[in-house]
């Protein structure tokens, strides 16, 4: 559990009885230790329990295009989505940091704050975050409980039983209803007509760049992609969009006109006035609906990251009904961007040699990664620790990477969607030639022999000014965390 959870006690934390841990104290500093972490073992072990059924439902990866299980599990709750205000965040690159970022604005401008991105990188609860962390797991379990007769009628009701991803979504709903929230930042799972989250009505909408993934389920033709993002841009709603390609703007704006929504856009309303390359992240000047803010540090690399402040800072605007000389307060905004964290996009968990984790999956993604990597670091050598599922665009993936990485070490990461370690090697040998690829049946072995790479000499000390990046999934990045002893966030 992280530190953000350790508040939440209950007295009682598996509500099908197995155990009791009894009566707590008001205070939790008064609990013996041993007990603390008694209590903790034994909700994660229900965690793992809950997750064990979640399991037998359809996967993430399987989709029915319909809305009415999760409407009908949402109407025997009561509609918990109706009781709190929702910015709803859709796109195919960069959403989980914009919802990040919103979070943390809307938190820092006072209010309390509920938050559902997909997927997690270590563990669940992640999904579901309350006051900028994520649910306890005994908190989480007692969700899924509370609600489980209700899934049970809606699966007992014909069709296709509820997927995994409804029935997440609809614990996440239940959760800001029972905390309660002031707002809830909402990422989509996936597309975002039929996605479970939109059975809520965002009053604002943000849609992030859109580009070619999960083409599989979406189709591999932008503007019918873009069709389907836009479905989460609701009648009488602000739409902020970011600067996409024609094919997907067109569709995009079409959709805001059929909906009768306001629009504004990245690039022509609000934009990024300024970006300075600075120590630790990049400093900026954002033009935003309300007017300018400047000496915005922005704790994170790449253009892409000052991209999604825009997006962040113009949806929270939005909410809040900023426009023409209508200014967020400036201290605010410059201290809730300084304090962003982002796990797993350029996420530094070593020095000498540097790691970075960064869970860029898609062309997009890694492209957006080596620009980062070449105007931001100088680093002498770099290895880039890669492990991906096999349903993506791997050989796009590597193209993306192959200009700014010195080697490769190809591994498998703990997924069964990943790609099977000689598929990958043999990919990879045909993007980046024999001389720069190595093979490791293990993450763990994969960074010893990536670190290994970039400190070699000539018999002397190890060089410096050697890096290793792991990416390639987001499931990779995760595991690589675990690795490096990091806490889910």
């Amino acid at each position: 559990m992280t530190s953000g959870e350790d508040e939440e006690y209950p007295a009682e934390l598996s509500s099908g009885g197995n155990f009791v841990a009894g009566p707590l104290p008001d205070d939790p500093a008064e609990i013996d230790p041993v007990d603390l972490e008694e209590i903790e073992r034994q909700a994660r072990r229900e965690l793992l329990r809950v997750e064990a059924e979640l399991n037998q439902r359809w996967p993430e990866t399987k989709i029915e295009p319909s809305l009415d299980r999760i409407a009908a599990l949402m109407t025997v709750l009561g509609d918990p989505q109706k009781t709190y205000p929702v910015i709803h965040v859709a796109g195919t690159n960069g959403k989980g940091s914009v919802t990040r970022m919103i979070d943390a604005l809307l938190s820092r401008l006072g209010l309390r704050v509920g938050r559902y991105t997909s997927p997690h990188l270590q563990l669940v609860t992640e999904r579901i975050a309350v006051d900028g962390a994520p649910i306890a797991a005994s908190k989480y379990v007692d969700i899924y409980r509370d609600i489980a007769p209700y899934i049970g009628m809606v699966d007992n009701a014909g069709g296709p039983k509820m997927s995994k991803f409804e029935v997440l979504t609809g614990m996440a709903f239940a959760a800001f209803a029972d905390a309660p929230v002031d707002a809830a930042v909402i990422e989509t799972g996936m597309g975002g007509r039929w996605d479970a989250t939109n059975v809520a009505d965002g009053q604002v909408a943000v849609i992030t760049p859109i580009g070619l993934d999960h083409t599989d389920y979406l189709g591999s033709d932008l503007g019918g992609i873009a069709g389907e993002k836009a479905g989460i841009i609701k009648p009488g709603s602000v739409a902020i969009l970011a600067e996409q390609e024609p094919d997907a703007q067109r569709v995009l704006l079409e959709r805001t006109v059929e909906v009768d929504a306001t629009v504004a856009r990245a690039g022509s309303e609000f934009g990024v006035l300024r970006r300075e390359i600075a120590v630790g992240g990049q400093m900026l000047s954002l033009q935003g609906l309300g007017g300018v803010y400047d000496e915005i540090f922005l704790p994170l690399h790449g253009v892409h990251q000052a991209n999604n402040a825009l997006l962040a800072l113009a949806a929270v605007e939005a909410f809040f009904g900023a426009g023409k000389d209508r200014r967020l307060d400036i201290e605010a905004v410059r201290e809730a961007f300084a304090a962003v964290e982002i796990p797993g996009r350029l996420e530094p968990v070593r020095a000498a040699p540097t790691v970075l984790l960064d869970a860029a999956h898609n062309p997009h993604g890694a492209r957006a990664l080596a620009t980062a990597i070449e105007e931001e670091f100088a680093f002498r050598r770099l290895a880039a620790v890669i492990g991906v599922l096999e349903d993506k665009d791997v050989r796009g993936v590597l193209e993306a990477l192959e200009p700014v990485v010195s080697d490769v070490v190809v591994t498998k990461n703990s997924s069964p969607r990943a790609m099977p370690l000689d598929e990958l090697n043999e990919l990879a040998l045909a993007v980046f030639g024999e001389d720069r690829v190595v093979a490791e049946p293990s993450l763990d072995a994969a960074v010893e022999t990536a670190v290994a790479l970039v400190e070699e000499s000539d018999g002397g000390e190890p060089l410096a000014g050697g890096g290793v990046l792991i990416t390639g999934s987001v499931v990779t990045v995760g595991d690589a965390r675990t690795l490096f002893g990091k806490e889910p966030a």
